[in-house]
């Protein structure tokens, strides 16, 4: 042999320029055994001065220099992927040829590949800062990369990777090439590792003002993480609710406005004449006796008991012979058309229906 003479296809690792753009150079151990790099040949590959370095156990980044906040992404991914990754591809790790065989390339499964991620996907601070967040600092800038886990997955925490672990998980949204929590799961997670009151504050207000999701979804997802015990977090949400329904009554207000329904009277009580209090509504026609209610209830531990009070109070309406149209923010945000259509249907309709009881309109 001579200096001409390539080494053995065993002692080196195999060209890797055809490796997906997205994974931006990282790979795991597993996904290096499938292209036919041994462990021992990645760990030369990462010795000081050389070519590669190992990111997390089982991770390695195929450059030198420090890493760009993709391939830290994608690292942590990897690295809570590991486990089942490895399981997955024992099968498609292609065997040493025989001696003086020719290698062929690798087989290549039929079907769609599945996500060298599996079930782990971005969460907390650097999840909202891919979702657009001002108020999330970048995801170059944080000691740690929360990645949402099942409870199941036997791994620790290490390095920059940060593992929360959830007993279900929600479906993943694609950013930059990688799967993000989607916001109210990736708020709560964020809020769980804050004690700054002024940050909880702005991250809850960013998500109703940016139109990234309801208040309802936020509490909702804090409350399944058991974080409304917390004081500074309870007052961020209260908040948070009044500032959903203050965008909700604009929205309700421009809705009126811009597809010509008769002006209603905003805000109201309604009681019978020397009898008992109806409820309040957002909007009442008192010549169509038709009431528009905004639904901005935020579900917490008593949400049967607001339901069945919100209920009730509308079959008492109805029983009235009151039509109660009932409206939830996101409709009004997604489709708002629509819902102006069926507050102007009741409005029409309302000569074919037997008149409704008298009752005492007042200001809220």
């Amino acid at each position: 042999m001579n200096h001409n003479t390539p080494a053995p296809l065993s002692s080196r690792p195999l060209p890797l320029c055809h490796l997906s753009r997205n994974q931006r150079r990282v790979m795991s151990g597993a996904q290096l055994k499938a292209h036919g790099v041994s462990h021992s040949v990645a760990q030369e590959q990462c010795r000081e001065g050389g070519p590669w370095q190992q990111l997390l156990p089982g991770v390695f980044l195929l450059h030198p220099g420090p890493p760009t906040s993709d391939e830290r992404l994608h690292a942590v991914l990897l690295y809570a992927a590991r486990v089942q990754a490895t399981r997955t591809r024992m099968d498609a790790v292609p065997s040493q040829p025989a001696p003086g065989a020719t290698p062929g390339p690798a087989a290549v499964p039929d079907g769609p590949v599945a996500s060298p991620y599996r079930d782990a996907m971005v969460t907390g601070l650097a999840a909202l800062s891919l979702h657009g967040f001002c108020a999330a600092p970048p995801a170059a800038s944080l000691d740690h990369i929360d990645v949402l886990v099942p409870r199941t997955r036997r791994l620790r925490s290490t390095e920059f990777a940060r593992l929360v672990r959830a007993t279900w998980l929600p479906a993943p949204v694609q950013l930059q090439g990688v799967p993000v929590a989607p916001v109210p799961r990736a708020l709560a997670d964020a809020v769980a590792g804050l004690s700054d009151a002024n940050a909880v504050r702005r991250l809850l207000t960013e998500a109703v003002r940016g139109g990234h999701c309801e208040p309802a979804a936020v509490v909702r997802e804090l409350n399944q993480c058991r974080l409304l015990t917390r004081p500074h977090v309870v007052d961020a949400v209260d908040s948070l609710l009044a500032e959903g329904r203050a965008i909700a009554e604009d929205r309700l207000y421009a809705m009126v406005r811009e597809h010509g329904l008769p002006d209603p009277v905003w805000n109201v009580d309604l009681r019978l004449p020397g009898g008992p209090h109806l409820g309040g509504v957002d909007a009442y026609w008192p010549e169509h006796a038709v009431a528009v209610e905004l639904d901005t209830r935020a579900p917490r531990q008593d949400e049967d008991a607001l339901w069945s009070e919100y209920a009730r109070k509308r079959e008492h309406l109805e029983r009235l012979g009151i039509t109660v149209v009932h409206i939830t923010p996101k409709k009004l945000r997604e489709s708002v058309e629509q819902q102006a259509t069926v507050v102007r249907t009741a409005l029409m309709t309302s000569d074919e229906r037997d008149p409704a009881a008298y009752v005492v309109v007042l200001p809220r």
